[in-house]
């Protein structure tokens, strides 16, 4: 799959925020997209244990999630970890694994936050960039903003507002399960990036497709 590289990774810390304040004027969370044209769903999880990290996204179709391709990466792990620079961390292994891609997904879900992230820049939104395709951020803990109490039963959300704008939404995926946090990652809007992703779950509290990059990725 053809990538966008927008700059390297060897970076201190204090780069990688300069580089997410550049770039966060780049996303795009105003393109809707509709469902039925969507037949092909990544998912993307990375996995990191003693230094080294490994990258994996599973593209399966829609509605039946058979998998039509896993690629793997697996590299040294070259950034400490710092909250809310997570790309910096997985970009890397990421990018590799991205040019392996044979098929190319109508849309990724990143197991991590979109614009639900400080600087309105995290992991789904700065790859995002780089493969210039819709991607949505499903993140399992609460990075940043506030939701209101929302209803028990799945597809129940609550908007997530952060100094008084929408970055996401608090979305129930499974009746009485703690909700995900998603949000428009690039190139997508964040009804769209609800909508995927309630089709994009079975019986289990994250999507199918993460679900299927996680085992993937494996324990290192």
């Amino acid at each position: 799959m053809k990538l966008h590289p927008r700059h390297g990774w060897a970076v201190t810390p204090r780069d990688a925020v300069v580089l997410q304040q550049d770039l966060r004027g780049e996303i795009d969370t105003s393109r809707p997209l509709s469902l039925p044209d969507v037949r092909l769903i990544a998912g993307v999880d990375v996995s990191i244990k003693n230094g080294l990290s490994r990258a994996a996204v599973v593209v399966t179709s829609l509605p039946d999630f058979a998998v039509i391709e896993t690629v793997l990466a697996t590299r040294p792990t070259p950034f400490p970890y710092v909250p809310g620079l997570l790309s910096f961390r997985e970009g890397p292994v990421l990018e590799e694994a991205f040019s392996k891609l044979g098929t190319e997904p109508d849309v990724f879900i990143f197991d991590g936050m979109g614009i639900a992230h400080p600087r309105r820049i995290g992991i789904a939104s700065h790859m995002g960039l780089w493969l210039e395709k819709p991607t949505i951020g499903c993140g399992k803990t609460l990075l940043v903003g506030r939701f209101e109490a929302l209803g028990l039963k799945k597809g129940a959300a609550a908007p997530l507002v952060d100094k008084g704008e929408t970055i996401g939404v608090a979305l129930r995926t499974r009746e009485r399960v703690s909700p995900v946090f998603i949000s428009p990652g690039h190139r997508i809007d964040l009804a769209s990036a609800v909508a995927v992703t309630l089709a994009a779950t079975t019986r289990f509290r994250l999507p199918e497709p993460i679900r299927l990059a996680h085992a993937a990725a494996g324990t290192l």
